[in-house]
């Protein structure tokens, strides 16, 4: 048995005193360590201490090589030259901003292959024959392409933004359908829907919100081209806007944002400078007066304008005023109503009579009241529109347009005058009768301001060279017409004497005019007659002076001339109530006339007497035969009044030199007026 070995000991040698006295101080080391050791903050320094990870290798996307002796080489990826940082602090400082330089050169890098300018067209060409033909084919399974067609048109290319409205203009066209769509919030909340009907809503508030989204990119581009005309090549974006706004309007008054296709529209007429958008609104206009049947377009138009002219201060072409000419008032509009349906089913004595009532069940009347929500609803789908309807729509037409033409008589703004009084010639006969009196004060106001311009306008011809274009003569027989077409309609004749209407000025001034009137070279002038331009006024260089800007209409001064005689010698609601004085001064007066006339207004005169002489013939025989006399002293055509002129005293002796007259018409016509008196006096 194997005996155990020894246990060596560890024999340590004495301690010396140095050492022990160490030993002493290392303790005391230890102890201060370990006591100040319980206020380190070791997480805190564990979080700030610098981290060594393991970097990632990134992968190799090279492709291997093939050396000439058959050896296949792998080339690994070039290593990144970073600069050996000592610290944090330069990494930050220096090293981020390297990084930042290569991601942007990176994406530089990236979008420097650009597809051609011509490249791009050609493809949207492309993608929206082929999304329009798509919409064309199905609307109904492709609402969605409504929002792609507008993706296509927010390219920055100028072209794409024009092909695309345009594109979108021929699709709304021909997927707009013939009613107003209603919004969702209108019907119930629970309410059951089949599928084809769902599908169909479907649809509907896809086109609304496309459409939407489209009628306000077209106010944007309009709005854009007013401040800054398109300066690039050809039609520019804005002007293609506009004409896209007025064939909407027009195509399709009855669908949903027709008020913000009109704002377009009459934002372009805000604008004095008139050119070829400017004439397209104006056309769509006059098309949707025209062509309105319900009254509500034509109100919401009007009232759109008005608010416009008013902001703007009346500071708008007279084109824009002489709109109000083409709306359908005149014919159509009652002023007492619809009788249709005021009288339906109504007695005698205006009351309906008393029906025996039928005795219905609680689910019967409930039937009943359905059918009817239902009638209503299916009335205003079909867009039909009664007659009282129109009729209030209509009315309320008017009082915006008469509120507008009384601010600018009030404002007396000078170029929008004659356009003004135009219009109230025209709708004279639904006037009030309360306002007749303070119109005729207005109307004879006028006739005075306009005396007064004319005789300002010799001696400060070179200071109003730039002012507004105005023609006083006509202002004032359109004044002349406005009065008395106020008495011709309304029974308002009748009612003169508790009126208080006098018209004797309008009839004396009338006749003060017409020497001056016979002698106006632009006598038969109309609105778009040619001029030739003055050589010694200085602003008829300009090209734009070719034509007659001061005119109204279309109605020329001759006409308006007759107008005015017709309703003074010939008025229709008391035709045999003239006084002879005042016919035998007019006839002499237009005699006279009619030899500075030119050969139409003076065939145009002489039919006129013709006229007056087969009702009157009586009444102004003497002044064809000079041997009976019947006034005393001379006459004088220049007289204050019709009255005092003493007509009875001449002749007309006019006659005989009008028989010599180069114009075979005007020789006829007078044969035709001394037939008429040979006639009358048998």
């Amino acid at each position: 048995m194997a005996s155990r070995p020894t246990k060596k000991r560890k024999l340590t040698p004495p301690q010396s005193d140095d050492e022990g006295a160490s030993r002493k101080s290392s303790s005391k080391i230890q102890k201060s360590f370990f006591v100040n050791a319980a206020n380190w903050d070791l997480e805190q320094d564990y979080e700030t201490k610098a981290r060594k990870g393991k970097k990632k290798d990134k992968e190799n996307t090279r492709l291997p090589l093939k050396l000439p002796g058959g050896r296949v080489q792998h080339v690994s990826n070039p290593a990144a030259e970073f600069p050996s940082l000592e610290s944090d602090e330069d990494w930050l400082e220096g090293g981020e901003d390297e990084s930042e330089g290569e991601e942007t050169g990176g994406k530089r890098a990236e979008e420097k292959p650009e597809i051609p300018e011509h490249q791009q067209i050609l493809e949207a060409k492309e993608e929206l024959a082929k999304i329009a033909l798509m919409l064309n084919e199905s609307p109904d399974e492709n609402g969605g392409a409504f929002k792609a067609l507008a993706k296509i048109g927010q390219s920055r290319i100028p072209t794409i933004q024009k092909l695309t409205i345009a594109t979108q203009l021929a699709v709304y066209k021909d997927v707009i359908p013939g009613y107003r769509i209603r919004p969702v919030a209108e019907d119930g909340p629970e309410e059951k829907l089949s599928k084809d009907v769902r599908r169909q809503r479907t649809f509907e508030q896809s086109l609304i919100a496309g459409y939407q989204a489209y009628v306000k990119g077209l106010a944007r581009y309009a709005k854009s081209g007013r401040h800054h005309g398109g300066g690039g090549q050809g039609q520019s974006i804005a002007s293609v806007a506009i004409t896209c706004a007025c064939s909407l309007l027009t195509a399709v008054p009855h669908f949903n944002f027709r008020a913000d296709l009109i704002k377009i529209l009459v934002g372009k007429l805000s604008t004095r400078h008139v050119d070829d958008d400017f004439k397209k609104c104006l056309d769509a206009l006059v098309t949707l007066f025209k062509e309105d049947e319900e009254g509500r377009p034509s109100m919401e138009a009007v009232s759109t304008l008005s608010k416009m002219m008013k902001a703007r201060e009346y500071e708008v072409d007279e084109s824009v005023v002489n709109l109000f000419l083409h709306l359908r008032l005149l014919s159509e509009f009652s002023p007492y109503g619809d009788s249709t349906d005021q009288t339906n089913g109504a007695g005698p004595n205006g009351k309906k009579p008393k029906s025996k009532k039928d005795f219905r069940t609680k689910r019967e009347r409930k039937h009943m009241k359905e059918q009817k929500a239902l009638q209503k609803d299916m009335a205003q789908a079909d867009a039909l529109v009664s007659h009282q309807e129109r009729d209030k729509c209509q009315s309320e037409t008017l009082k915006l347009v008469f509120a507008t033409y009384f601010r600018i008589l009030k404002l007396r703004v000078p170029q929008l005058m004659g356009a003004v009084l135009e219009g109230l010639a025209k709708y004279s006969h639904l006037i009030n009768q309360d306002f007749f009196g303070d119109l005729l004060e207005a109307l004879k106001d006028l006739i005075r301001h306009s005396d007064a311009f004319e005789e300002e306008d010799g001696e400060d011809a070179k200071e109003e060279a730039e002012a507004p274009i105005r023609n006083p003569s006509r202002e004032a027989l359109l004044c002349t017409t406005t009065a008395f077409a106020l008495l011709a309609g309304q029974d308002a004749h009748n009612a003169r004497a508790d009126l208080h209407l006098d018209l004797s000025f309008f009839t004396t001034h009338l006749y003060q005019t017409l020497f001056p009137l016979c002698l106006n070279p632009d006598l038969e002038l109309g609105a778009r007659s040619l001029h030739l331009p003055d050589p010694d006024k200085p602003s008829s260089s300009s090209p734009h002076n070719s034509k007659s800007s001061n005119k109204v209409n279309l109605q020329t001064t001759t006409v308006l001339l007759i107008r005015c005689l017709t309703a003074i010698l010939i008025p229709p609601w008391n035709i045999r109530s003239v006084p002879p004085l005042r016919l035998s001064a007019f006839a002499k007066q237009l005699a006279t006339a009619s030899l500075h006339m030119p050969e139409k207004s003076a065939q145009a005169v002489l039919a006129l007497l013709a006229d007056v002489a087969a009702v009157h013939g009586r009444k102004i025989a003497a002044l064809w035969n000079t041997e009976e006399r019947k006034g005393d002293g001379t006459f004088n055509p220049l007289s204050e009044s019709v009255e005092a002129s003493n007509p009875f005293a001449a002749t007309v002796w006019e006659g005989e030199i009008l028989r010599r007259h180069y114009c075979p018409k005007v020789r006829e016509g007078v044969r035709i007026v001394e037939k008429s008196v040979g006639l009358a006096e048998r």
